[in-house]
């Protein structure tokens, strides 16, 4: 048996193994609405887990475009000018973060 609660729509919000608060039914473990539920569940949750790998992949294709740019291999302007836009961008902007971290991490006598 599985403990669910339900929006005003009659559509599962929230399934679970135990009794919890807010609860407002019940159905089978086997019933294709709560199969339905955790299929979906997964399905969300490895959608998530490739948005965070797409994000790291990012930062790995940045770091690999400015060690081949740093090594002569390549330059930068032989990216396309988006390309080279959001480059330059994102380099601002870790830059800027960097300057807090430093800020940020710096002993108090170090300060004045």
């Amino acid at each position: 048996m599985l403990y669910v609660k339900r929006d005003a729509w009659g559509n599962l919000q929230q399934v679970e193994a135990a009794p919890f608060d807010g609860m407002d039914g019940e159905i089978a473990a086997d019933d294709q609405e709560a199969l339905a539920w955790y299929a979906n569940q997964n399905m969300e949750s490895s959608l998530l887990q490739l948005k965070q790998s797409d994000l790291d992949m990012i930062r790995v294709l940045e770091d690999l475009i400015s060690v081949l740019i740093r090594k002569g291999v390549v330059r930068i302007t032989d990216l396309p000018e988006v390309a080279q836009a959001k480059l330059v961008g994102r380099s601002k902007a870790r830059d800027a973060l960097g300057g807090l971290n430093r800020l940020i991490n710096d002993d108090e006598s170090e300060l004045i």
